[in-house]
């Protein structure tokens, strides 16, 4: 068909104005999901952590650390540490003496942090809790081999942190059976990231190659636990330093990875909105604030639990009036502690530091919950066995929402001759609302660190993890305190 020329005109017109349209409306869209996370990684610096927020950090690094320190005998934590050192690298492997890979020294030390399930937490008002100091040792691992700054160490945990913590606010991935370290790919990727000072089009496709390959089972936290439930942050921490590595080289990875066909809002969560936006930023709350520290090796759901039962057993006070003991918690917490027959009978620390009729029933003859609490002797001692069969677990509807604090417990005891105790923990020193001063925190160090160093050595080391942000090139501090 031949065209005159005032209709080509037309035409022509006509397809520069969808084009333009076409552009403007491109133009309006909003990016994928990974390119605005990774927009937030590269702007964010040092000068946007005011003064509180450099001490919480601290504080959470220090936490962390003694929590590792105090776990590297345990024979689980031996096995990553050997693992780990059979390959040479930049990154300390805490107390080892010896380096490895920036991965693999994570993955040893990240498993050392997690070991005793007394590092910290976060309690998500949407979608459970997560602990986002795991991705401490990862950000260690990567500023030792990049000679980074305390300050920028600093900063990339911050980072992680607020990654970690915003991510779960927004998708429920449990509520589909995938575990919470898929949060941490990310927020850990992202990190890696930066510390190795990624341009953000390389912090988008870390966190593609991060996140498409390595999305773990909630098989982990079921039925009967595994040495794994306290290691798979830390594989997640090796495999997201390992996806920034590729990226650093320029390796690209699946896109849109959230938003695709066959992404993370199609296969693993419902699509949701992420604004990135309210992130933490310079006269903006960072949601490290909202994070807590725990008291007992336990998962975060025991927490009050403890409180509770102390309180209860002092009150009862001749256990053997006790006839039952019905546990209220929240919707996670039975999920996790309570539903699987398997918490009634734990055969191995994994399984009993997240049963709360083991936790509790401890508890209340012990009046203390430590390391010590899942001896094997503990375990299957037969008062404590013939004492949980009189207890049960429910979900406490009204404890669906967490505020920031530690998740309410609410035990209520039955005695035999027919009087009733209910004791109700909802907030625990440490959480929150009660965060830990510098001497709470380091009396924890301390007693973590125990017999292991010298009183010197520890106080040297807590020292200089106060003014971290002072130090010109971290790996010189990580080889000096805590090879």
């Amino acid at each position: 068909m031949k065209l005159a020329r005032r209709d080509f005109l037309h035409l022509a017109t006509g397809t520069a104005l969808l084009a333009a349209t076409g552009r403007a409306a491109r133009a309006d869209a909003v990016p994928p999901l990974a390119d605005r996370l990774a927009d937030y990684a590269d702007r964010i610096s040092f000068s946007d952590l005011d003064a509180a927020t450099v001490e919480r950090v601290k504080s959470h690094l220090i936490d962390a650390l003694g929590c590792g320190i105090g776990a590297l005998d345990e024979p689980p934590v031996r096995i990553c540490r050997d693992v780990a050192s059979a390959a040479a690298g930049a990154s300390t492997l805490i107390g080892a003496g010896k380096k490895s890979t920036p991965d693999l020294a994570a993955f040893a030390n990240g498993a050392a942090v997690r070991y005793y399930d007394l590092n910290d937490n976060y309690a998500s008002p949407t979608a459970g809790t997560v602990h986002p100091s795991d991705h401490i040792a990862a950000c260690l691992a990567v500023a030792e081999s990049e000679h980074a700054s305390g300050q920028q160490l600093l900063t990339a945990i911050l980072l992680a942190y607020e990654i970690n913590c915003r991510l779960v606010d927004a998708f429920d991935a449990p509520a589909r059976g995938w575990d919470t370290p898929v949060y941490s790919l990310p927020a850990i990727a992202l990190a890696a990231g930066k510390l190795m000072k990624l341009p953000p089009a390389k912090l988008t496709q870390a966190v593609n190659l991060a996140l498409n390959d390595h999305i773990p089972m909630g098989q982990t936290r079921t039925q009967t636990n595994s040495d794994w439930k306290g290691f798979a942050d830390a594989e997640a921490a090796r495999n997201a330093i390992f996806a920034a590595t590729l990226a650093r080289g320029g390796m690209t990875g699946p896109a849109p990875v959230f938003e695709g066909r066959k992404g993370f809002f199609q296969l693993v969560v419902t699509p949701a909105e992420v604004d990135v936006a309210a992130f933490g930023r310079r006269g903006q709350a960072f949601k490290i604030h909202q994070c807590g520290m725990k008291a007992y090796p336990a998962v975060i759901y025991a927490q009050t639990a403890i409180a509770a039962a102390i309180a209860a057993a002092r009150q009862a006070g001749d256990l053997d009036r006790i006839a039952h003991i019905e546990i209220a918690t929240s919707r996670r917490g039975y999920e996790q502690t309570g539903r699987d027959p398997e918490k009634w009978t734990p055969e191995n620390r994994e399984t009993a530091d997240h049963s709360l009729p083991y936790i509790t029933a401890r508890a209340m003859f012990d009046g203390d919950i430590s390391n010590a609490s899942y001896d094997h002797d503990k375990l299957h001692d037969p008062r404590i066995l013939a004492f949980m069969r009189n207890i049960t677990v429910k979900e406490d509807p009204a404890f669906a929402k967490l505020i920031g604090n530690a998740p309410s417990t609410r035990l209520t005891v039955m005695l035999s001759d027919g009087k009733q105790i209910v004791s109700q923990v909802d907030n625990l020193a440490g959480f929150p609302g009660q965060p830990m001063s510098r001497s709470d925190i380091e009396r924890k160090f301390r007693g973590n660190v125990g017999s292991r160093w010298p009183a010197d050595r520890t106080d040297a080391v807590l020292q200089a993890l106060w003014v971290l942000e002072t130090v010109d090139d971290i790996s010189a501090f990580m080889g000096k305190s805590l090879a």
